[in-house]
């Protein structure tokens, strides 16, 4: 950028700001919701429940569904991604 077009565009100097900040909370947000880690402790947690008796069979099955399909999902993402 010249001197003269960052002189002209200094006006939205805080438009550009506020657009780096959300990029910035953007890329944290899909960071913390693609991570992996939470689902599969929590698959480790549903496991523990059902040998505990704590949970049934049915909803051990349906929430471990639940959970292999987010895990998928964030696993074709990182692919998708090349991450």
């Amino acid at each position: 950028m010249g001197l003269l077009t960052h002189i002209a565009t200094l006006p939205l100097a805080p438009v550009r700001g506020v657009a780096w900040v959300v990029e910035r909370v953007v890329e944290a947000a899909e960071n913390e919701y693609y991570d992996p880690e939470p689902i599969e402790r929590e698959l480790a947690a549903l496991e523990q429940q059902l040998l505990a008796g704590e949970i049934d069979e049915e909803t051990f099955d349906r929430r471990e569904d639940e959970l292999l399909d987010r895990l998928e999902e964030i696993r074709a993402h990182v692919r998708g991604t090349g991450g």
